[in-house]
């Protein structure tokens, strides 16, 4: 009877050890694959940001060397502008991914070339 009743139990008991046993291979599997494919997306929207900041300052340099030739006023109040941009873009943290306020101060650096280019 105690054969019987071990048989029983490994039949009973193979259920919980399976079930286990994936939950654990399915966990592993799904942290590396998670880590694979938040790494692309990383590297993607990491090199999209890059694109735009440099179009941004690129664009603001050439402003800076455009305007730095004329005297008028209103001129001067864009180089002012340009000139904000400017120092917005050489205190964005380029090698700081896990920078807090990366999306607030891309906001203003976007609101600053929004007034540039009106």
């Amino acid at each position: 009877m105690a054969v019987e009743q071990d048989m029983f139990d490994t039949v009973v008991m193979a259920d919980e050890r399976f079930h286990g046993e994936g939950y654990q291979e399915g966990y592993e599997e799904g942290s590396n694959l998670g880590i694979v494919e938040g790494r692309r997306y990383g590297t993607l929207h990491g090199a999209k940001i890059g694109s735009e900041i440099g179009c941004y300052r690129g664009f603001a340099l050439a402003w800076k060397c455009l305007l730095h030739s004329s005297a008028v006023e209103k001129d001067s109040r864009k180089m002012k502008v340009v000139e904000a941009l400017i120092a917005l873009l050489q205190h964005f943290p380029y090698d700081d991914p896990t920078y807090e306020r990366l999306h607030e101060d891309l906001d203003r650096i976007r609101g600053k070339f929004r007034q540039i280019s009106r």
